[in-house]
């Protein structure tokens, strides 16, 4: 596999009065290599999300019904998000946490942030998250096109611009949509850093292919599947 991070972190230049999304948008336009391949992964993105918004369009209701009944409105989480090319969109899952959760967790991140979002988590929101029920409606923005099925997570517009200046080569994610799953999401671990992250990411932006996508879709829907039985084989196994 080619070498996805560069080994000297190439200069951010900016044009006076430009402001950080600008800049790194600016970039990732300059250093996009296009490819015919991305037309037919944008194919493959319209037809999953179609058809799994059609097998899942009923379940999708009870689990709105649930979350109204339960904790009240709103049923969405709407928040922003940075796209490829800088671009900021509204990316949508179910609600899981309690109301005006995203105001209190807004400053927060990592450990930390994982840490607070347990105590702020619903019932039906930890049942939601533990099956990925709650990240469905993103197959929404998956159609509109400000999210793939496969790419790097979504990220918040101001914890991405201070990744940016941790991290010289973070900005060379926006070549690239964000996706629902991806390699850095199945790979992951908590013990890992931001550039241990952004490593897996760009091998997938850099390698990114039909086989790719398909297989990292199959390992997605596996991992999903078999979450309820390894969770339960944990819980029967229970603390080394």
């Amino acid at each position: 596999m080619r070498t996805a991070v560069p080994s000297v972190p190439e200069p951010v230049s900016h044009a006076p009065g430009e402001d950080l999304r600008a800049r790194y948008a600016r970039m990732a336009d300059e250093h996009h290599e296009a490819r015919g391949v991305d037309l037919v992964l944008r194919a493959l993105d319209v037809g999953i999300a179609s058809l799994a918004l059609l097998v899942f369009a009923l379940p999708m209701a009870l689990i709105a019904l649930a979350i109204r009944v339960t904790s009240g409105s709103p049923i969405l989480y709407r928040g922003q998000r940075v796209g490829r090319a800088g671009e900021l969109f509204t990316m949508y899952k179910f609600r899981t946490l309690t109301p005006d959760a995203e105001t209190r967790l807004g400053p927060y991140l990592g450990h930390q942030l994982t840490s607070l979002t347990v105590m702020e988590t619903t019932r039906l929101g930890r049942v939601l998250r533990g099956t990925h029920l709650d990240e469905l409606p993103q197959l929404y923005n998956v159609l509109s096109g400000s999210m793939s099925v496969v790419g790097p997570r979504p990220i918040r517009p101001t914890f991405f611009a201070e990744l940016c200046e941790e991290i010289p080569q973070y900005w060379q994610r926006l070549v690239a949509p964000p996706g629902m799953t991806g390699f850095a999401q199945l790979r992951i671990t908590r013990e890992m850093t931001w550039a241990e992250k952004l490593a897996h990411d760009l091998e997938y932006i850099a390698d990114r292919s039909v086989g790719l996508y398909l297989r990292v879709c199959a390992a997605t829907a596996w991992r999903i599947a078999t979450t309820p039985v390894r969770a339960l084989w944990g819980r029967l196994r229970g603390p080394e």
